[in-house]
Parts: structure tokens; sequence; C-alpha cells
């Protein structure tokens, strides 16, 4: 399992829906705004870590 870098959530890396690519590295979401919200700021995500459920 993936963790959503978004939101901390658990993600099935074979069944995500939502996934995004960064520097070489695939990332996975479980939900549209999870993704979106990464998508406009990956490296401050991955400096800050997941922030729970929005």
């Amino acid at each position: 399992m993936a963790k959503d870098p978004i939101c901390g959530m658990n993600v099935d890396e074979k069944t995500a829906m939502f996934t995004s690519v960064y520097n070489g590295k695939k990332y996975f979401f479980c939900a549209p705004g999870c993704k979106k919200t990464f998508d406009e700021d990956p490296e401050g995500w991955l400096k800050r870590g997941p922030r729970g459920h929005m």
C-alpha cells in the first residue's frame, strides 16, 4: 500500500484511480482533490508531509 502524500490515507497501488509522477516517482491518491492539491505544489507537500483528511 502507498500513502497518499496529502491526507495520509493508505492507497492500493493496483486499484488507485488518481496518480501523479514527480521527479520520476509515482504518487498515489485517494481522491481527485488530493491529486489536484499535490499537483499544485508537489515539492511543498513532500516537505510538509500529510495533513490528515481535508
